[in-house]
């Protein structure tokens, strides 16, 4: 059985909720199946992308916004990009040059990224803010092994940034108890071939062998489902 971790939504979707939210997308699948799940439910959904300049991330764009396209509604508002460089602090690192890509068979926390949440939320919290939208909604899962993926994570810096700005902003974190398969089950009839999930693309297509693609297979195969994805090898 699957331990809940402190915090988490007490029922997701929520019924009938009378506020708008802001969801934190990539071209990933959680994010995505998240997306698509508050546009269900909420009187409107603000789509959020932070550009960090990581090397996927044009790839990745491409595939977010056929999804976007995909899930229309008049609920769905448009996508709105936020810069956050974040090469001039990662320097040669993987992310950013592509040398030494972890690949499928590497440990699972092979990919971490330093401080990434801090950049991915720091500007969204702000513009929850600015734009009075009361909740920002983000996708980790608790398989997530990284120390700025935990409850008390979240919980405190949404309260630091709020109180830099006279707010009162939440990070909600609605799959955080569960795990890939757990998701893609909640997917079926989605347009998951619009999503992406790979940190070494080849061209347009997810390469196939690198972490990433190994986590997006196994979590397919695991969840008894077809993965629609067309893979570079």
């Amino acid at each position: 059985m699957t331990s809940i971790p402190a915090n988490p939504v007490a029922s997701w979707p929520p019924t009938a909720p009378a506020t708008p939210l802001a969801v934190l997308v990539s071209g990933g699948l959680d994010s995505a199946v998240l997306l698509a799940e508050a546009v269900r439910v909420y009187p409107a959904v603000y789509p959020l992308y932070v550009r960090t300049g990581l090397l996927w991330e044009p790839v990745e764009r491409r595939y977010l916004d056929r999804f976007l396209a995909a899930v229309r509604s008049p609920v769905l508002r448009p996508l709105h990009v936020l810069d956050q460089p974040a090469g001039d602090v990662y320097g040669p690192h993987w992310s950013v040059t592509g040398e030494g890509v972890p690949d499928a068979a590497a440990p699972n926390d092979a990919d971490f990224l330093p401080g990434r949440n801090v950049l991915l939320l720091a500007k969204p919290l702000i513009w929850c803010h600015l734009n009075g939208v009361p909740e920002l909604a983000t996708a980790p899962l608790a398989s997530n092994p990284f120390p700025d993926a935990t409850p008390e994570f979240y919980d405190r810096f949404a309260a630091v940034v709020s109180s830099a700005v006279g707010g009162r902003v939440t990070v909600i974190r609605p799959y955080a108890h569960l795990h890939k398969p757990d998701v893609l089950r909640r997917a079926r009839g989605l347009p998951l071939e619009h999503t992406f999930s790979c940190v070494r693309p080849v061209g347009d297509l997810p390469c196939g062998r690198c972490i990433k693609c190994g986590e997006r297979r196994r979590g397919f195969r695991e969840a008894g489902m077809a993965d629609p994805t067309r893979y570079a090898g």
